[in-house]
């Protein structure tokens, strides 16, 4: 008896299959940022929302490149979800995030609270609370704010700050860190 089902590969699935090879194929760099210098053959970021009952676990960079429908799907992700607009996020805080992440060698992935806001999110936000930047990254799609349950608002922070990639405020009071890749500095406590 044979099959008449037709088997179709797309290119989603074939990079699917890549990465989970690589997964598993690639090597542990515990403790080691290098992500500006040679970070390894692939990056990883994990998060959920939440907001929104929506998670990611993707690959977005394999062998030098980043993979660009992933890229749109983590823009999609990290969308304003209280008016469901969207900026492409750059790419460069992913990175940031993911290093981070990796540095404290934790598998549980972030909480989202916040990544880009519309320019109406943000100056509600800002007219709620004096913590809330007039032209914040989040309105160029180059910030978000994470939590983690496993890690304190110190250690998410110096992992992000040993990344020395960008801004990391620390929201105790909050619970959560901000990460972003505008100029580096830090703040909060």
């Amino acid at each position: 008896m044979t099959s008449s089902a037709k088997t179709s590969f797309t290119r989603r699935g074939l990079l699917g299959a890549f990465a989970a090879t690589a997964v598993v194929a690639a090597p542990t760099y515990s403790n080691a940022f290098g992500l500006l210098r040679g970070a390894g053959d692939i990056r990883r970021i994990r998060m959920y929302s939440g907001r929104t009952g929506e998670s990611i676990d993707t690959i977005y960079w394999i062998e030098g490149k980043y993979i660009k429908e992933v890229l749109k799907e983590i823009t999609y992700f990290m969308r304003d979800w209280r008016t469901d607009d969207q900026h492409t996020m750059d790419p460069r805080n992913v990175d940031i995030m993911a290093a981070a992440h990796r540095l404290m060698d934790v598998s549980e992935p972030y909480m989202l609270l916040s990544g880009y806001r519309s320019p109406a999110t943000n100056a509600m936000l800002r007219s709620k609370s004096g913590g809330v930047a007039k032209n914040s990254l989040h309105l160029q799609g180059m910030a978000a704010d994470l939590r983690l349950k496993s890690r304190s608002v110190g250690q998410m922070a110096r992992a992000a700050e040993t990344c020395a990639s960008g801004g990391v405020g620390r929201y105790s009071g909050s619970g959560f860190v901000h990460m972003d890749c505008g100029p580096v500095r830090h703040w909060g406590g």
